[in-house]
């Protein structure tokens, strides 16, 4: 829930922030909370992240410059259809579902543990 407020704080639909601004932000922010929990089966969570941002500054830049849905398709697609990322200048809004999630290792009996006695 913190993450999306977060994301909702940087995306408003009337904010007055630059998208270059606007875009390092959610970076910053989707980026530091997946780096938290990839050690966690949370794959599904980073792809919905995703969509759930995207979809937010999709909506901002419709708001703040009057488009319809054909104009948003013509600036962010090829001409073979093919979707391409929001960006301002350099700044790209990452895809935190790109983040490779590694679960935790079981090690077992691997850990040294001072309780239990080793007999040589």
């Amino acid at each position: 829930r913190s993450v999306k407020a977060k994301i909702r704080a940087l995306t408003r639909k009337t904010s007055q922030h630059d998208l270059g601004f606007v875009l390092t932000g959610l970076n910053m922010v989707m980026r530091g909370w997946a780096n938290y929990f990839k050690h966690a089966v949370a794959k599904n969570v980073f792809a919905m992240l995703d969509n759930f941002a995207w979809w937010r500054v999709i909506r901002m830049l419709q708001v703040r410059h009057h488009w319809r849905w054909k104009d948003v398709r013509r600036r962010f697609t090829t001409p073979t259809g093919r979707w391409l990322p929001i960006t301002a200048g350099d700044t790209e809004l990452r895809r935190i579902s790109a983040i490779p999630v590694t679960r935790y290792r079981w090690r077992g009996s691997k850990i040294p543990n001072p309780w239990i006695s080793n007999p040589a």
